[in-house]
């Protein structure tokens, strides 16, 4: 009988062998994808998530670690606070009372909703209740997003006034909202333009309220382009939201940082407005202390029950010893709160100083600047300078974003897109512009004029 020598044999056995392990590898394989697309489909984002983006200032954040520019773009002081907040913290960390280092009331420190209550009881003119009608969170962000989980349900359509501070979109959209948008738009193009002159068309307004529209954000001074609203628009605003029953959320975190002969005016004291008005306040930008992150919500009880809830269920309390320096800093100046010595006071003058330096430079190197009533950012239309350069090399979609990576990795200046701050049908409104922060040192003001200048030349 024939057969095949052994050698062979073996090594017709180990080809079918290694036939076998290429094919259960193979099966393998498309056993592990199968698997894991099982697993990245169950584990993804939830539908309430889907189609969220890493936001500008994670992108820009990380742009200006890597060229380490100028930083004019967030908006932080690059300056000590007031040396009364920061002795008082350090005062309250060697404090030989131990519950200062411990858990404190979940809805707000007790001394510190007890000095927001004196404050705003005299701003607004009527008696706010420090345990039912004032929620201590963490920075103005947590307030916004209480304010909005809280109030908006599945379908709920939410006004959001373009440009707009980022998160106020998702936020809308994670709680089931549908978000409608209204852009500010400039009413001239020559001249000295103001943030006056960035006004809502009425009628486009009146058109967005309807029976689905149950709350309106408004943003007062504004962010980014320093509107101060003036009383005759916030009256037509307030009369919409009486008329259509709709709750306004508006964010007052500049509220002390106004210029000239601008004056804001909190929407919940007019007629009708207190009830449907939750107002946002930060100890950031009132104290420059934006590292601390505690903001909060005051409005009529029945409402801040609903960020109650919201934030007992995520962030339950904010740090004790932060709160009790903030509260400590509020008491000193409710002292001396119509005199000069006021921080609330004394820093509007030290930064319409800076906001004029910078809106000087901004036109002398060609860019067309808004000046800006309150806040500290500007925005400066950049426009006349895109023949100048070539943005060919930035593979961004749009204009703004493509311009401020080019100055940074280029010219060793950072500002913000403000394209990030429209909805996707509008981004095309702020492609033209370039958002830049004054509330920084006179020298590194002094250095980005300098820089512009030598581009210039």
């Amino acid at each position: 009988m024939l057969s095949l020598p052994t050698r062979l044999l073996c090594q017709q056995t180990r080809n079918l062998q290694g036939k076998q392990n290429i094919l259960s590898a193979a099966v393998n394989s498309l056993h592990q994808k199968a698997t894991a697309n099982i697993t990245m489909e169950k584990f993804g984002l939830p539908k309430r998530l889907q189609g969220s983006k890493p936001s500008v200032w994670n992108e820009y954040i990380a742009l200006a670690m890597q060229y380490k520019p100028l930083n004019l773009g967030q908006g932080f002081p690059d300056e000590l606070p007031p040396s009364y907040v920061t002795d008082a913290l350090a005062d309250i960390a060697k404090s030989d009372n131990p519950m200062l280092q411990q858990y404190t009331r979940g809805y707000g420190h007790v001394r510190l909703v007890q000095a927001l209550s004196k404050l705003y009881s005299k701003l607004v003119d009527r008696e706010i209740n420090p345990l039912s009608e004032i929620l201590i969170t963490s920075g103005a962000y947590e307030a916004l997003y209480s304010s909005i989980m809280g109030h908006i349900d599945v379908g709920d359509e939410v006004i959001i006034i373009e440009p707009f501070f980022d998160c106020y979109e998702p936020m809308v959209k994670m709680a089931g909202g549908v978000p409608r948008f209204i852009a500010l738009k400039p009413n001239k193009s020559n001249g000295t333009i103001t943030s006056a002159d960035w006004v809502l068309d009425d009628a486009e307004l009146e058109q967005l309220f309807n029976n689905k529209t149950k709350m309106i954000i408004l943003n007062t001074p504004h962010n980014p382009i320093g509107k101060v609203f003036h009383r005759e628009e916030l009256e037509r605003i307030a009369a919409l939201c009486r008329k259509w029953n709709v709750l306004c959320l508006s964010d007052e975190v500049y509220e002390w940082m106004v210029y000239d002969d601008a004056k804001h005016i909190r929407i919940c004291t007019l007629p009708g407005m207190w009830e449907r008005t939750i107002t946002i306040g930060s100890a950031g930008k009132t104290f420059s202390v934006t590292g601390w992150k505690i903001g909060w919500a005051y409005g009529p009880a029945n409402l801040i029950t609903n960020l109650q809830m919201v934030h007992q269920n995520s962030v339950y309390t904010c740090p004790t010893p932060i709160q009790e320096a903030v509260a400590r800093g509020f008491e000193l100046e409710l002292e001396r709160l119509n005199s000069p010595d006021c921080y609330f006071n004394s820093l509007p003058q030290e930064l319409k100083v800076k906001r004029d330096f910078m809106a000087k430079f901004l036109n002398d190197a060609g860019l067309k600047p808004t000046i800006p009533e309150g806040g500290y950012f500007m925005l400066a239309d950049w426009s006349k300078l895109g023949n100048k350069i070539d943005l060919s090399s930035e593979g961004d979609q749009y204009q703004d974003y493509k311009f401020t990576k080019w100055m940074t990795k280029n010219m060793g200046l950072q500002g913000i897109p403000p394209s990030a701050f429209y909805g996707e049908d509008h981004k095309n409104l702020g492609e033209s512009f370039v958002r830049y922060c004054f509330i920084k040192k006179q020298e590194n003001l002094e250095k980005a004029a300098e820089l512009l200048k030598k581009w210039k030349s």
